[in-house]
Order: structure tokens, then sequence, then C-alpha cells
């Protein structure tokens, strides 16, 4: 499972021109779910974003979390971020799970998240989306459950 994770001031997805899933500060996380990925990627993904240390304390440094500053999570799910671009022109996105499997994977992240008790918005599984977002620092991370980088 990867995952990209802005820290935003605000961030939007529309689908056909609606406004779908909005938040104010805090993250805005696209997800990619792999075909190996399992319940324990999403824990492990879960509580990489849950204790982050990625916003500033009152003398500017990177020391709390997403509880910490009571923030919300936009949550988009990203097929693409499965797609390998080694070889060839064109990205292969043969190691990307099944689209149900893939689909039950997101929404599980998506509640566990609500289960720590945070504010969570959605994109839309599937859908082509327009994803807006004010990126603060700007500070942008990524994850990989398999801890390849």
């Amino acid at each position: 499972m990867r995952a990209v994770i802005q820290r935003v001031t605000d961030a939007k997805v529309n689908v056909n021109n609606q406004v779908i899933g909005k938040i104010g500060h805090g993250m805005m996380v696209l997800l990619g779910v792999e075909d190996k990925d399992d319940q324990k990627d999403c824990e492990y993904i879960v509580d990489k974003l849950v204790n982050l240390r990625i916003f500033e304390d009152d003398n500017q440094k990177m020391n709390l979390s997403i509880k910490d500053i009571k923030g919300e999570i936009l949550l988009v799910p990203q097929f693409t971020l499965c797609g390998d671009c080694r070889r060839g022109r064109r990205p292969s996105f043969s190691d990307s799970a099944p689209p149900n499997e893939a689909n039950a994977l997101y929404l599980m992240v998506k509640e566990e998240l609500k289960n720590q008790g945070l504010t969570v918005e959605t994109g839309q599984f599937g859908a082509d989306m327009d994803v807006s977002l004010t990126n603060q620092g700007p500070v942008t991370l990524l994850l990989d459950s398999s801890k390849l980088f």
C-alpha cells in the first residue's frame, strides 16, 4: 500500500463538477492499493497517518500529529500510485489490486482513521476526480507499507 501525504491548509475533491469531499487544515492523502496488500498494510498506513509529527508546534518545529492539531484528512483513492514506470514508456499496473479488493482496503483505512476520532472526507473510488489543495510548507511525504522507501 502506498500513500502520498500532503500537509494542507485546505483541500477538496470534485466529481462531475460537484464537491464530494472538502477539508480545512490537515492532510490530503492519496492512497494506492497493491494486490499483495491486506489488513496489516492498512494498520501500518493508519498508524503512520495518525502519528506522523508533520505539523508545527509553537517553536515552528514539526512536532505535532494530526490528532494533536485536531486536523482533518481528505483520503483519495489513487490507482496510479501502484504504477511501475521502470521499463518502457507506459506504466504497468499489474501489481495493483483488483478494484473490489482495493476498494475494500481503501474503505478499511477510512474506517480505521474515523475510529481514531479523526474527521475523514473521501474521494470516490473508480471515479474521474478533480483534486485541489493548498500544500502548506510545502510538506509532501511518501509511505509504503512494504517499506520500500
